[in-house]
């Protein structure tokens, strides 16, 4: 039986180069340690001789830090990947995290994170309302953990201010007063509902951005002299076109005089399927029907008409996240403004 090869370590490497073993994990770990062209030269030789670089596993052991931050995801992967917010986040995430060295985990909480990956983590970004959250009682107690978009008692958060944000969107579009303003919610209820919000039970202020967001819309509403209880709610529980559509067919569809002549929407995901299906039944935007979103996505702001929206920098929450974990910033809590954009659809 042919033996198997012996494995080139980080000594067999910093022999041939004739440097440190430091020198060489500075090569991986730390590259602004190294000139580019001793790094060059160091990763090069390590090319060549077929060494991947230090183990990950035993450099954790050896120092009590992996340079692995995690961000555990409320939704699935997938989603996280094609929904323009979400993306966005992790975009400036990465940006901090690959600038100083470290390496990112996702963890889709709704798929069930995978612990053993997970304890690895110097940090933990918690990102959106998880299903399960004693899951984050889990996560190792002596490690950085901070929540984005929603609580967690005892660790710090970033935000926006969403109820402020809808109440200034709500205001600007009440001006006009509508003769039958609706809202259209994401997840919002405690229980899966795709379609119109009856009595059934919502989530608690404490728990999701989206019941602080309709506390935005109450507000407005009550100053301009519209009873809450008298607009009609939806619910849609994915931030998915294909999710949104069945639900707003049904509003669109109704009667003339029963279909909303304004709808206040909680993403800009709700708000562009709105305009396309009402644009595919020959309504006029906005003559016949006014539509505001939320989160000022690029699609949004392309498009024609242009959407009216609140505008949150994604971006900028995933670089403070990342920053705050990796101890660049206080860990405290952080509320960024957000900024109201006027297009067309609720001039």
């Amino acid at each position: 039986m042919t033996p198997s090869p012996r494995r080139i370590t980080i000594k067999d490497l910093a022999a041939r180069l004739e440097v440190s073993t430091a020198t060489v994990s500075n090569a991986f770990n730390r590259p602004d340690q190294l000139s580019p062209q001793l790094r060059e030269r160091i990763l090069g030789e390590a090319r060549a001789m077929g060494y991947t670089g230090p183990d990950a596993r035993g450099r954790s052991l050896r120092t009590g830090r992996s340079r692995i931050i995690a961000v555990v995801l409320a939704e699935s992967l997938t989603y996280n990947l094609n929904d323009a917010v979400a993306s966005e986040f992790l975009a400036g995430v990465a940006e901090v995290v690959d600038a100083h060295g470290h390496t990112l985990l996702l963890l889709p909480a709704r798929q069930g994170a995978r612990l053993e990956s997970a304890s690895m983590a110097d940090g933990f970004i918690v990102y959106g309302l998880v299903a399960d959250p004693q899951m984050l009682e889990q996560f190792p107690r002596q490690k950085p953990l901070m929540a984005v978009d929603f609580d967690i008692a005892g660790h710090a958060s970033v935000h926006i201010d969403n109820q402020f944000a809808c109440l200034n969107i709500a205001r600007h579009t009440l001006r006009q007063r509508p003769r039958r303003p609706a809202i259209i919610n994401l997840r919002l209820t405690a229980e899966p509902c795709n379609g119109r919000i009856i009595d059934q039970p919502l989530y608690k202020e404490s728990q999701t951005i989206t019941r602080s967001r309709l506390n935005g819309f109450y507000e407005a509403l009550v100053e301009h002299g519209i009873d809450p209880a008298t607009v009609p709610m939806w619910n849609i529980e994915e931030n998915l076109h294909e999710v949104c559509t069945p639900v707003i067919a049904e509003i669109l569809d109704l009667p003339d005089d029963e279909r909303p002549d304004l709808l206040l929407c909680m993403s800009d995901r709700i708000a562009l399927t709105v305009l396309t299906q009402a644009e595919q039944r020959g309504l006029r935007i906005p003559e016949d029907l006014r539509i505001t979103g939320f989160d000022g996505i690029a699609e949004g702001q392309y498009r024609a008409p242009r959407l009216t929206t609140v505008r949150q920098d994604s971006v900028a929450k995933g670089r403070l996240a990342a920053s705050m974990v990796l101890g660049l910033t206080p860990m405290k809590d952080h509320c960024l403004a957000t900024q109201l954009i006027i297009g067309e659809t609720s001039p």
